[in-house]
């Protein structure tokens, strides 16, 4: 009947440990967690001749706390290891972290400065070691925190990106790229940080609107004078150029021509390039190819000169009186002399425009004309997009391929040197006649008088590019490359689609010779509060995870991640659904220790069909379709819709419904109860093991004390047999109508939950004969004496149910009550019907108003309809 009976151990109704009264995850997670990491059930054996299932942790900072974005996808990864670990497979959940250059250097270096010395104090040597020094005492706190969420990470595998193994990883393919001609060294524009002094890559520019200024500009004389207009005044100092489109009737007359740079006495050409909207402003650009991304291509395409007006502190290194002050004074200084000699056309204050920050420092970043060491990424884009186009690699949700298409077929090439200390320092060494050697792993570098090396690092993201093979061995042909290469799936953001998901695939495909590092990429969104707006610490909605985590449980906090879950949607979540969640693990607690406490059992087969009654057919028929709901969710990636199977068919079908109709059966005694008490540990054993990969600890603790078992970590996953029993699903479906409609009626009539009245029930011809005990239970429903009289009549699902509600409820009371909702609804349907009989409101009014009319006739319809029927059914008198 289902493939999820065996032979188990004993269980009978005295086998069990008895359960606390309340379920207290402080006093169970840690201890459980502990357990699992000694007895090795996630570390995984490159030997073993089990099918791989691989996915790599997306390496949080050694810098970091677990936050919630984290935590969110911690639980996605967590829930498909556990489940793929139960099905079998060999699995290998990679963890470690990344170093964090410019972060690490960042907080150290504030250390540092308590102490009242710098960097420099030290030297290199020295300062290298004082981070490695941190490392060891301070770095890494989020494996701790990644403990408590109950990560199931093979913990013997940790990798650091700069330890010795992941270090001649990158110094291997760096090596190789350089003698492949991908990497090079020269100078371009960069995203150049004044306070970290290094170029940053673009993810870590923040763009915010700040309020700035907009000045115009005139250029030259007279009819041949151009008005330019600029945000950032002071680079007008570098300017080689102003560029007008070829096709505007304005200028045309001057392309070719020079013209005068107010303040510095040299002469620029007017150029026209077609990068130039001739619709914005003026349709006139100035062009400043050392200080703009965009001017600098202009530069490239036309000749022009690089001039440099700042150095790495945005300080003006021009020469004349702008010369040493910072940018936004030079800015200042800049507008007052061109406004002295009536160069200034308009001034707009403030002006709001998207500016962009180190997201470190929240320094205003300064693109800058900088000698850095690049990767060629043209052929590695290409077979970074032909590996998803030709199907070896899958983005899920598919929608999300073209962004992923925008992105790598207009890549541009990678600036990967940062001028920091704490990295992997670029291994190329420069001799004293300009000799340049590219050091592999196992080389010597060239020694003697004029050799040195070069001093950047290499951007963070290069080396966590690698991770999917580098942790795994590579370059050496390790078992676990061959083992767990490529990865089976990378779960990760869609905000990194492009920073690290690309960077991984080029590598990949480059390394590994075309075989990518992953088959496929499940996206998902990003963590916000339960107003769908950014979670940050400047707008007070920022949460601790850990906070929720003490209050509610481990458990709660995933299982409410887990529930918001959609592919590549974005995810709001606030307290109070964290409190819901903690409810829903105390249900399974309480219902768990119900069903031990009444001889719920694993022992032994499952009795044949013909020997259960309906009611246990229907709980069996419908977990096998949700076992089958589950495993297509899951190959979906689709938690929300899984954790909402999960929990609608654990709380309503199998706690308030099955476990309410077996309390009479268990009370009558005899075959039927012992057969149900066999079903009820089966579909508890079955569901908490559906539940296990979302909800690990609260399901450990109940799983082994109803099964007697090792542990649900090496449990088998559930099966569907394909066991349906439709017949019986109708049975009980009828049965909860009469339930239902009768709680419904009970409550419109006042009656409390508790409160018995005599009830005739009248159930030949119908299924639910067999029923009625517990029907009686459920509604509170006494049987009726020699002086009933029925004063309701409720017709459903061929049953009809008489009530004697006579001495239940004071009949005229109610009958009041029920008169003056009956006015207002009459009312609202009268207003609300002279309005939509109105032509003219109905020509006036927004469509939005007119629906809402609607909505609120309809509304007292039902409402009128519902009441009358009450009042027909009181006790006349």
């Amino acid at each position: 009947m289902t493939e999820n009976s065996s032979q188990r151990p004993a269980s009978g109704p005295n086998s069990h440990p008895e359960l606390p009264t309340q379920y207290a995850p402080a006093d169970v997670e840690g201890p459980l967690y502990e357990r699992w990491v000694e007895r090795g059930y996630f570390e995984a054996d490159a030997r073993s001749d089990k099918e791989p299932y691989t996915i790599v942790i997306p390496p949080p900072n050694v810098t970091g706390s677990l936050h919630l974005g984290h935590a969110f996808e911690h639980t996605i990864i967590d829930a498909l290891t556990r489940r793929k670990r139960m099905q079998g497979f060999e699995t290998l959940w990679q963890p470690g972290m990344d170093h964090a250059g410019i972060a690490t250097q960042n907080v150290v270096e504030r250390e540092l400065a308590k102490e009242g010395v710098s960097r420099h104090d030290l030297g290199r040597e020295a300062f290298v070691e004082r981070v490695w020094q941190w490392k060891g005492e301070s770095g890494g706190q989020i494996s701790g925190q990644m403990r408590r969420l109950g990560d199931g990470v093979a913990w013997n595998r940790e990798r650091f990106t700069m330890d010795e193994g992941l270090s001649k990883a990158v110094q291997t393919i760096f090596k190789r790229l350089y003698e492949d001609e991908l990497i090079y060294r020269a100078e371009r524009i960069i995203n150049w940080c004044p306070r970290c002094l290094t170029a940053i890559s673009d993810i870590e520019v923040e763009y915010d609107d700040d309020d700035g200024e907009l000045v115009s500009i005139r250029y030259g004389e007279g009819d041949d004078s151009i008005v330019v207009a600029t945000t950032r005044a002071e680079t007008m100092l570098g300017d080689t150029a102003v560029a007008v489109h070829p096709d505007d009737e304005r200028y045309r007359h001057l392309v070719g021509t020079e013209i005068e740079l107010p303040l510095t006495g040299r002469r620029i050409p007017i150029v026209a390039d077609e990068h130039v909207d001739p619709e914005f402003g003026t349709g006139a650009v100035k062009v400043t190819p050392a200080h703009d991304p965009n001017d600098f291509e202009i530069g490239q395409r036309h000749g022009l000169p690089n001039l440099t007006v700042m150095d790495e502190h945005a300080a003006i290194t021009a020469h004349g009186p702008f010369q040493g002050l910072d940018r936004l004074e030079a800015r200042s200084a800049v507008v007052g002399a061109l406004r002295a000699e009536g160069r200034i056309v308009a001034e707009k204050r403030p002006y709001t425009h998207s500016v962009g920050h180190c997201s470190r420092c929240k320094t205003t970043i300064e693109p800058r004309l900088s000698m850095q060491w690049w990767v060629k990424v043209g052929p590695l884009a290409k077979a970074a997009g032909d590996a998803v186009r030709d199907g070896r690699v899958k983005i899920h949700p598919e929608d999300m391929s073209k962004r992923y298409f925008d992105w790598v077929d207009n890549l541009h090439d990678w600036c990967i040197s940062r001028q920091l200390w704490w990295g992997h320092r670029i291994p190329v060494w420069y001799g004293p006649n300009g000799e340049v050697v590219c050091v592999g792993p196992n080389e010597e570098p060239p020694s003697g008088e004029g050799w040195h090396q070069d001093s950047d690092v290499l951007d963070t993201w290069f080396s966590s590019g690698l991770w999917p093979f580098s942790t795994l061995g590579w370059p050496e042909q390790t078992e676990s490359m061959a083992k767990f290469y490529p990865n089976s799936v990378l779960v990760t953001g869609y905000d990194i689609l492009f920073f690290w998901v690309a960077r991984m695939m080029m590598f990949g495909l480059y390394a590994m010779d075309g075989t990518p590092p992953f088959h496929t990429i499940a996206l998902h969104g990003m963590v916000r509060d339960q107003f769908g707006k950014k979670m940050s610490k400047s707008f007070g909605n920022a949460v601790n995870p850990l906070d929720w985590m003490d209050t509610y449980g481990s458990d709660a906090v995933r299982f409410t991640l887990a529930r918001g879950a959609n592919p590549g949607v974005d995810v709001p979540i606030g307290e109070d659904w964290v409190q819901a969640s903690r409810n829903f693990a105390n249900k399974i607690w309480n219902a768990t220790r119900f069903a031990l406490m009444n001889g719920a059992t694993v022992e032994g087969e499952l009795p044949a069909p013909e020997r259960l009654s309906a009611t246990d057919r229907w709980i069996l028929s419908r977990l096998n379709e949700v076992v089958a709901e589950v495993d297509a969710y899951y190959e979906d990636y689709q938690f929300a819709k899984l954790s909402d199977v999960l929990y609608h068919f654990a709380w309503d079908e199998v706690f308030d419904w099955y476990v309410e109709l077996s309390k009479t059966t268990f009370a009558k005694g005899g075959a039927e109860a012992d057969a149900a008490r066999r079903v009820l540990g089966e579909v508890l054993d079955v569901t908490l093991r559906l539940l296990h990969p979302v909800v690990p600890f609260v399901t450990e603790k109940l799983w082994t004390s109803l099964t007697g078992q090792e542990s649900v970590v090496i449990a088998d996953w559930p099966g569907d047999s394909g066991f349906r029993d439709e017949a019986a699903e109708r049975e009980i479906e009828n049965l909860q109508q009469v339930v239902t409609e009768v709680r419904r009626f009970r409550a419109d009539q006042g009656l409390q939950p508790g409160q018995r009245v005599p009830a005739r029930l009248e159930l030949s011809g119908t299924s639910l004969a067999a029923h009625e005990d517990a029907m009686r239970s459920l509604l509170r429903l006494q049987p009726a004496g020699e002086d009933f009289t029925a004063t309701a009549s409720l017709p459903v699902a061929g049953a009809t149910v008489a009530l004697d509600l006579s001495g239940a409820i004071d009949v005229e009371a109610e009958r009041k009550r029920l008169a003056k909702d009956l006015a207002a609804a009459e009312k609202d349907k009268a207003q609300t019907t002279a309005k939509l009989s109105n032509e003219g409101f109905l020509a006036k009014a927004p469509d939005h108003v007119v629906e809402k009319i609607r909505t609120r006739q309809a509304t007292a319809e039902a409402d009128i309809a519902r009441i009358t029927a009450q009042l027909a059914a009181l006790p006349k008198g």
